[in-house]
């Protein structure tokens, strides 16, 4: 099981769009995407648990955590085969972890935290949540934004991740997006 969520080599810069529940990450993941022609990584986790919310009316469970990261990493290796510039990732196992714990009780999966700390990134965008709250079947703590948020940043800091914050406008962030990887793709 391990091996699946090992981080595969590519050669590409590989940032992360990080944060809590609608806070503009998928929408901004694909605006990079596009901008710089590249490809993003999808949420595993939002067809995963739609399915399961489909055909079951059940939420997420501890139990599904491994599967969800099983299913992010496959996707995430398989995509950064497919650029050599800039590969963008609506989240990555240091999410799934942050929402282990922040769920859970503080209770994160062994192997899960194992892997979400081993595996590296070039830059992580922190999401505000000055963006509108959007409902849907999976979103569930809108009252909780400041708490998740800080949980995410803590998180960040603790493991000493290079992040920048992005806040206002898709457009702003946008910006600030791109002038932060195209430092990276000048190194």
């Amino acid at each position: 099981m391990e091996k699946n969520l090992k981080q595969q080599p590519a050669n590409c810069i590989k940032v992360v769009l990080f944060g809590p529940e609608s806070t503009g990450k998928t929408t901004l993941s694909r605006q990079l995407a596009r901008y710089y022609n590249s490809v993003w990584v999808p949420e595993y986790a939002r067809e995963y648990l739609q399915n399961k919310w489909n055909n079951e009316r059940k939420t997420c469970e501890p139990k599904d955590l491994l599967p969800i990261a099983i299913g992010q990493m496959k996707l995430e290796n398989t995509l950064a085969q497919k650029t050599n510039s800039v590969l963008i990732c609506d989240t990555d196992l240091l999410e799934t972890k942050v929402y282990s714990e922040t769920y859970y009780s503080g209770v994160c999966d062994p192997i899960l935290e194992k892997y979400a700390l081993k595996n590296t990134y070039d830059l992580y965008f922190l999401t505000y949540i000055d963006t509108p709250w959007e409902a849907d079947d999976l979103r569930d703590k809108p009252n909780e934004r400041e708490r998740m948020f800080k949980a995410f940043e803590d998180e960040l800091i603790k493991q000493n991740k290079p992040y920048v914050l992005l806040k206002g406008s898709l457009k702003e962030r946008l910006e600030v997006a791109v002038n932060h990887i195209n430092k990276l793709l000048k190194k």
